[in-house]
This record gives C-alpha cells, structure tokens and sequence, in this order.
C-alpha cells in the first residue's frame, strides 16, 4: 500500500473494507453470506423507525440484495446464537465474543448511561432485585409481561413527549445497559424478549475470561478500523462510540503493534489518518447500493463528508417544514460515488415504495437515475412491494428524470402488450 493515497484510492479503501466496492451477485444467498457481512461489518444498529425497513436489516440487503430476513432473527434468536444485543454504537447486534468487550462500559453505567437509565438503582432498588429474580424465573419475557405484574403499584404515565417508558421498562433496560441481561430474540410486535445474559450468550464465550479494560478499548477500536479500512481515530472510536481520547489512546497502541499505519491522503487533510494492516485497495469501485441513514459507511458524518464530499444529516426529528431533503433519506451509492439521496417510504398498505424527495449530488455519475431506478424495483422486491412510485408532491432536481425512469423500468418489465 503506498504512503500516500489520493481521495478516490482512500474511497476505494473504505468501499472494500465494507463490502461495498464490487456488485452484488444475484440473490442474497444464505447464512453464510450473512455471516460474512456481520464478520465485516463487526455492528449492526438497532432503531425504532419502521417508515422502510428496520435499520438492523438495511446493511444486508446494501451489500448482499434481496435476502431472507428471517436469517438474522435466526442469528439473533437461536442457539448458538451468531449475534447478541447490547449497547454498542446505540443499540446494536455484535458478535457474542464483541459482546464481551463492552462489560467496562456495563459496569461504569453511571458515566456511560443517560439519566433515566443511570438513575433507577436510586430510585427503584428494590424493583431492580425483583425484576432480576423474575427474569431469572420466568426469562425470556417482555417489557409489556413485566409491567403487568406492576402496573396497580407503578402505572403507565404519558407525559406527551418521549418514550413514556413504564417502571418495569427503565428497570429491564437498566439491567441490559448493566449487561446482567439481554434479548434472547424478538417477537412478531418487535418487543425484546428478555433473559439473563448468561443463558443467551454460547456457552464457550461465557466461559471466556473477560478482558481487561484497556485490551478490550483497543480490540474495539481495531473492530472499527478494520470495518473502515481507513479513517481518522474519530473515525474508529465512533464505531463503538468510544471517547475520543480513549480512541486516540488505542489507535497510537495500534500503530506502535503494527495494525495500524498512518497515511497520507490528498485532500483529506486536518486530521491524521490511519490505515489497517488488511486493508484492500482495488483498482475500480462498482458496487451500488441504497443507504440506511444507520448504516456503518455514514457512522460518522464528518468522515462522510471529508471522504465522499457529502454533507449528511438525518431530519427525522427536525420539523417538517424545516426539512430540506426528506424524513428518511438514503443516501445513493454509485461506484465510488455518493450520487444521490433519496427519501423513501414503504406504503405497505397500497404496496408502494414511495420516493417523497430525489436528490442529486455533485459529481454524480451520467448513469445514476437509471441505476438509482433499477435499485428502487429491487428495493420494493424485497419489501414485497408491488411498485415504485414517485409521490406527486415528491419534491428535489432528480424527481422528474426519475419519475421518467421508474414508469419506464415498468413498461419494460410489463412486456408487450
């Protein structure tokens, strides 16, 4: 690998570490397709916000196609289990050997956690040890079980704001903040189904010995630097959303074991940069793939401006007329470019993905609403969608050429008449 690298060599480094530089084979293939993407991407994002798809299931299908959900939630919810919940970078699935990286950070809850989460062994202590014993008899169970049992002593209180979560939630999600348990799965509501931790981790990594605080900050922060191939200690300390003075701590370690090399890239000048040991440099980028606000090539957002010159923010919580490109949007993946962004809606009720907003980027390849088109049909596949739809008051410079491309992606695949 040279020493210095120009700004398209360094975006075909970050394309490659995570799986998105080649194009994607026909099918999603199967667990061990899966598996591959979770050994790559080393996090999955777990959020709330079903207006597409669940945030988790997004990263996949971005680098593998259409592929069959339920093989996550097999991951997820079957022993040995490939995959575990934990706060990781926010709520995430990891790998359950990852999972034991993160217990530092499950006992220092009090620095670590917000207040709502830090607060309950002051204020409901005795609820924490009943709850443990009832998880410990009864696990997995649900947020909604648990609170049954404590609904006539702490009812539900809606406040008008937030996620007015019950008594017996704050204790559940204090308890797997605290690490003592976790999701053995979700049910068909999306609920976490939680058990103690030691009975939802394989046997063989219980077993492990935990590792020290530091060894473990420094294998977290090589997770990160191995899934971006290249970036700043910002950059690897987000992934896990590390502090950036540990980050920085561990990246010299790094450097000084030889995982690590500091590099020069042209134009991506103001902070160090760093490249991993296995990191690939291939000579052409030719994947695409739609986006998830959540997935891990835009993390970082100043790393995706610096890198792919696109400025990202995510404007579900800004007002609506406030928004300037959409609620949900996508960024676009072309090639080695970011060529646009799009803000989509699954209207599973008509069966349509709706595209609300089209933007296109500076830079943008001439092919991008035809591809952009194409991606949009498989997208609405996979959701068991049975049309893109472009949404009369879709606004943005690339709705008409795309609305063009959409109805005329449809008279192809409807044949002759």
């Amino acid at each position: 690998m040279p020493e210095e690298l120009s700004l398209s060599q360094a975006r075909r480094v970050a394309l490659r570490a995570q799986g998105l530089d080649r194009r994607r084979r026909d099918g999603g293939g199967g667990m061990r397709a899966f598996q591959q993407v979770v050994d790559r991407l080393g996090v999955l994002q777990i959020d709330s916000v079903n207006v597409l798809a669940r945030a988790h299931l997004m990263p996949a299908f971005s680098r593998l196609g259409p592929y069959d959900v339920g093989l996550l939630d097999r991951a997820a919810g079957t022993p040995p289990r490939r995959l575990v919940e934990a706060w990781a970078h926010e709520a995430s699935f990891v790998p359950p050997a990852t999972y034991r990286l993160l217990g530092w950070r499950q006992r220092a809850y009090r620095e670590n956690a917000w207040g709502t989460i830090a607060e309950v062994p002051l204020r409901h202590s005795v609820i924490v040890d009943e709850i443990r014993d009832l998880v410990r008899e009864r696990g997995p169970v649900t947020a909604r079980e648990v609170h049954a049992e404590y609904e006539a002593e702490h009812p539900r209180v809606i406040s008008g704001w937030g996620w007015n979560w019950t008594v017996a939630k704050r204790v559940l999600e204090f308890l797997f903040f605290t690490g003592e348990i976790t999701a053995a799965g979700r049910n068909s509501a999306f609920e976490r189904c939680y058990d103690l931790t030691e009975r939802v981790l394989p046997p063989s990594v219980v077993a492990l010995p935990e590792p020290a605080e530091d060894d473990a900050v420094r294998a977290l922060v090589e997770i990160g630097a191995r899934a971006h191939g290249i970036g700043t200690a910002e950059c690897f300390a987000d992934y896990f959303r590390l502090r950036t003075e540990r980050g920085r701590r561990a990246v010299g370690e790094l450097v000084e074991a030889g995982v690590l090399a500091p590099v020069r890239v042209r134009g991506w000048e103001g902070r160090p940069v760093y490249l991993h040991r296995d990191a690939g440099l291939p000579r052409w980028a030719t994947g695409r793939a739609l986006l998830s606000p959540f997935d891990p090539l835009v993390f970082e957002r100043r790393r995706l401006e610096e890198l792919f010159g696109m400025r990202y923010r995510i404007e579900i919580y800004t007002p609506a007329h406030k928004r300037v490109h959409g609620y949900y949007v996508l960024p676009f993946l072309l090639g080695e470019e970011i060529a646009a962004r799009v803000d989509l809606k699954a209207d599973r009720a008509a069966g349509r993905l709706l595209v609300q907003a089209a933007h296109l980027e500076p830079g943008a390849p001439p092919d991008t609403v035809p591809e952009l088109a194409d991606e949009l049909s498989l997208l609405a596949d996979w959701l068991g969608l049975d049309e893109v739809t472009v949404a009369g008051e879709a606004h943005g410079d690339l709705v008409r050429a795309l609305d063009d491309a959409v109805r005329a992606g449809d008279a192809v695949r409807a044949g002759p008449a």
